[in-house]
């Protein structure tokens, strides 16, 4: 089991958002994740319309021991909040744990021992942590091997985050174990020139610890709240829910992480709405009618029949050599992408891990090739050149995502 804790001294940064929709996103992508509530608060339960007043046992009644009363285990404690998405859930009962425990011997592990004992259940845990760095955080430093630092993009955030980052390299010490710690932006605008600055500045400073996923300010993650439901169920439409997703497929590795960022090339609005007519115009081509690619014969046509082939336009040409093929049992993608360093596939046949899959860069300048054994079926694929996501400007089948962007589609058989 992988545990990732959520920390951060100051409030209202998002760590309850971030670890219900880290949680509910890490066990859509077919995960059993365990999310544990560790402040008295008691969010994680509102913000998933777990009734208050029907929880009888919490993470305190698993963290005593024997000489405390009647332990419990973290089984007869959860309330499943959908498929693969368990709750460990607290009230203001735990506000006492520090008091209680602060002499106790093995005070600091108690929830380890108690998450011990369902790492054989889930394959990730999750914790919320207090805005405070007392004995229940130490407890979760203790219990995980990594901390997510969620940090407002505003400017009293930044300005205590240096001493929040020293204070954890102090507790990381002192509980003796390597814990990885990453600074995750959340509630970006992009809008406001302030947040782009701060976002720069994180980078800046915080170079090898702030991740790659960003989680922007979006009403629907609020709304979500409002109604006791993760971003997973409420809106996965939503730019909230594409962000999480993001996050939680960056802590499972497959974002290309060791990439350099680039910065795209910006376009002016009306390039924007020009762009955006010409791919739903590609998707109303494609809905009309969806051709599965056929074979292409491997044999070298004579020089007769070359001869009697009437010419054919550039267009043609590069729409024969760009784009995608079966040639046997491979598929051959071909593309063109002037400027490009590094050209990567992500797809339903790679788990949508471009690292997995690199282009090889052809003879002439700006051509990436790459060779696919693939079977009979449908895929769905997109590029990823120099870290920006697009669509195979060779194929035109193409379909919408469930983030509202379009995917390129692929039949082979």
């Amino acid at each position: 089991m992988r545990t990732v804790a959520i920390i951060n001294q100051k409030g209202g940064c998002g760590k309850t958002t971030t670890s219900i929709n880290l949680a509910a996103c890490l066990a859509r992508l077919g995960h059993k994740t365990l999310l544990v509530d560790l402040d008295p608060q008691g969010h994680c339960g509102v913000g998933l319309a777990v009734p208050e007043e029907q929880i009888e046992r919490t993470i305190y009644d698993a963290l005593i021991q024997d000489s405390d009363g009647q332990p419990v285990s973290i089984p007869q404690i959860v309330w499943q909040i959908a498929s693969d998405f368990d709750l460990a859930p607290a009230n203001i009962k735990l506000a006492a744990f520090e008091q209680v425990f602060a002499s106790r011997p093995g005070r600091e592990d108690r929830l380890l021992e108690a998450l011990s004992t369902v790492a054989q259940t889930y394959q990730w845990c999750i914790i919320d942590c207090p805005p405070s760095l007392g004995l229940l955080t130490f407890n979760a430093l203790r219990a995980t091997d990594e901390v997510v630092v969620p940090v407002e993009t505003g400017f009293f955030s930044l300005h205590g985050l240096a001493r929040m980052m020293e204070t954890l390299d102090e507790l990381r010490q002192l509980v003796q174990k390597d814990v990885r710690v990453r600074i995750l932006p959340t509630l970006y605008d992009t809008r406001t020139k302030l947040a782009r600055e701060i976002l720069q500045e994180l980078h800046g400073k915080f170079r090898d610890c702030v991740m790659q996923s960003t989680i922007n300010f979006n009403t629907k993650l609020k709304e979500a709240a409002s109604f006791g439901q993760p971003i997973t169920e409420y809106d996965p439409g939503s730019r909230g829910y594409k962000d999480f997703v993001n996050l939680a497929r960056e802590l499972m590795g497959h974002r290309p992480l060791e990439l350099e960022p680039v910065q795209p090339q910006k376009l002016s609005r009306p390039a924007e709405l020009v762009q955006r007519a010409k791919q739903l115009a590609q998707l109303t081509n494609f809905q009309f009618g969806r051709n599965t690619i056929a074979p292409v014969a491997e044999s070298t046509e004579s020089s007769e029949a070359v001869a009697a082939t009437p010419a054919k336009s550039t267009r043609q040409k590069l729409q024969e050599f760009y784009g995608v093929k079966c040639l046997g049992d491979a598929v051959v993608f071909s593309a063109k992408f002037e400027q490009a360093h590094q050209v990567m596939i992500a797809g339903d046949f790679n788990n949508w891990s471009p690292v997995a899959t690199p282009m090889a860069a052809g003879a002439r300048p700006g051509d990436w090739r790459m060779r696919l054994p693939l079977r009979p079926g449908r895929y769905r694929y997109r590029f990823v050149v120099d870290g920006r996501w697009t669509t195979d400007p060779h194929n035109q089948c193409i379909e919408v995502n469930q983030f509202g962007e379009f995917d390129n589609v692929v039949e082979v058989g």
